[in-house]
């Protein structure tokens, strides 16, 4: 099944929407401890049952005292709470098997899961260090509805050993709120406060003062904050209070910022059978690449770069991009930055048990300029060489060919600059109406950084020097033209910086250099010589 997708900036657009948003909140109770549990008993841990195997729980310093910071299920059925000194749990349960805690750790498995979570939405969000928001206006019904949706979601991660709850709500709050204080599930339009009135006040996401400030005041659920005066509540706790409320009721706009940049265009196939092999890896791409093209077209754009997502069926995924040096359409082309791609990072490429869906996303475009070619073929030669530019890029890296840019200066250092070919391959090298900062008098080769020298000079404050000292060699002047005198950019330099004398001068052995003094002869106590190029 092949799919194209076009994002919005803030809805997850498939191939149809809705206006009415819906997102749908995770969260993970025992994130730290299924990590360590599918690393000793395998990712299917929980669909085979648990093992008979200690408590599992995890600890951490706090307060210069170990404390558990997490616990699985047979570590809360036992009355084990978070924070409980490692000592005392140890002398109620000498068994437990204590691990230290790795936030790190943790953090990087709640990436893997949203990246996981990408084959629903591409706007996903991390919430805090156990929880993730996903944007799925507009794409439930392309896996069968929200409860479908839903259901086939925390099944998959079940199945892949993590401990999942879910709920779906017009606003990111009311979501949040109920997949962590309620039961779960689908809260639909109109019961937004049926919904959230039993749940207690901590479910609005408030600071643990406030939430004990509206507990002595016999506060305890959100539905006494329904019926209450807003007026006094907003003087005694401040505005934060009120926005948390009315964000869980969808009365004030709460956004969601997703983790990845959303692709301008993409195009998804599902595949019936994983694959594994690189070959079939390329065709599929090249077959999704052909489903592409006329999006692009219809847009007068190219692609500059993209990204190639593998989802692998135990869940991992493998995320490719390529850029280009100009804006590219054709299919085999974009198909062959991945096979470089792919060559690059054979080392680092495990395909697994296969990969069940592949993505190609447009992460940048630009205008698709088309040129009638001429009879010296110009046209084919330019194309030849992007393509060069492409193929390499991809296999070595954006940074491996390098093209030098002018710059509008006069400071010789500062004129030319080099840049990756792939990123300016394409554009000019200097506007039209401008003339180049370099000109034809300057040195073939021009040192990074120039050089002191020392310098005798006879002909005094304007002539070249007779003779110079430079890198252990003497050298006797016999021509010289200049000087050319170069005022440096105070606006960069400073008011305090001092111009330029430039001379090229010819020694007795017939080799050419560009040198300069610093400082003048009627004003300043010493002058300073540089060797900054070689002419010949």
């Amino acid at each position: 099944m092949t799919a194209v997708f076009s994002p919005s900036h803030n809805q997850s657009t498939l191939a149809f929407q809705t206006n009415a948003q819906r997102i749908l909140a995770l969260q993970f109770p025992h994130l730290p401890t299924d990590r360590i549990a599918r690393k000793k008993w395998g990712l299917s841990w929980r669909s085979h049952g648990r093992p008979e195997a200690a408590p599992i729980v995890c600890c951490s310093r706090l307060n210069n005292t170990m404390r558990l910071t997490a616990l699985d299920e047979v570590a809360e059925s036992l009355n084990l709470r978070k924070h409980m000194g490692v000592a005392e749990a140890r002398a109620f349960y000498p068994k437990l098997d204590v691990i230290e805690d790795d936030p790190a750790a943790n953090q990087r498995f709640l990436e893997a899961i949203a990246d996981w979570c990408d084959r629903y939405t591409p706007l996903v969000a991390l919430d805090g260090m156990d929880g993730l928001f996903l944007d799925i206006t507009g794409c439930a019904h392309l896996f069968g509805g929200e409860t479908s949706l839903l259901k086939d979601i925390l099944a998959r991660l079940f199945q892949m050993g993590i401990d999942a709850r879910g709920a779906i709500s017009s606003s990111p709050g009311l979501s949040w709120a109920i997949s962590r204080f309620g039961q779960g599930g689908i809260i639909e339009h109109g019961k937004t406060e049926q919904a959230l009135a039993p749940l207690p006040i901590a479910a609005l996401r408030l600071e643990e003062e406030t939430i004990g400030g509206l507990n002595k005041m016999g506060l305890k659920y959100v539905g006494d904050l329904l019926t209450a005066p807003r007026a006094p509540l907003a003087r005694r706790f401040g505005e934060t209070l009120l926005l948390r409320l009315d964000q869980a009721l969808g009365a004030d706009e709460e956004p969601i910022s997703p983790r990845l940049p959303i692709a301008s265009l993409s195009v998804e196939r599902r595949l019936i059978e994983p694959i594994e092999a690189k070959d079939d890896i390329l065709a599929v791409a090249d077959q999704i690449a052909v489903s592409l093209k006329p999006s692009l077209e219809a847009r007068g754009v190219g692609g500059r770069v993209f990204e190639l997502v593998l989802f692998r069926v135990d869940g991992k995924v493998f995320r490719i991009s390529a850029g280009t040096a100009q804006p590219l359409r054709e299919p085999k082309r974009i198909a062959a930055l991945f096979a470089e791609r792919l060559q690059a990072i054979h080392d680092d490429f495990d395909a697994g048990y296969g990969f069940e869906i592949l993505r190609l996303n447009v992460l940048r475009h630009e205008d698709f300029v088309t040129e009638q070619g001429d009879f010296e073929y110009r046209q084919q030669k330019d194309a030849s060489l992007a393509a060069f530019v492409d193929r390499v890029s991809a296999r070595l890296g954006p940074d491996c060919l390098q093209t030098f840019q002018l710059r509008e200066s006069h400071v010789p250092e500062r004129a030319v600059i080099t840049a990756p070919a792939i990123d300016h391959l394409s554009g000019p090298m200097i506007r039209e109406g401008h003339p180049p900062p370099a000109r034809n008098e300057r040195p073939v080769r021009l040192l990074c950084k120039p050089e002191p020298m020392d310098a005798f000079a006879i002909e005094v404050p304007d002539g070249a020097p007779a003779s110079f000292h430079w890198r252990r060699m003497q050298h006797r002047v016999l021509k010289s033209e200049g000087p050319e005198r170069l005022a440096m950019e105070w606006w960069l330099d400073g008011s305090d910086a001092e111009d330029r004398d430039y001379f090229r001068i010819e020694d007795d052995q017939g080799r050419r250099f560009w040198i300069y003094r610093q400082g003048h002869y009627e004003r300043d106590a010493a002058q300073n010589w540089y060797m900054h190029g070689v002419i010949a």
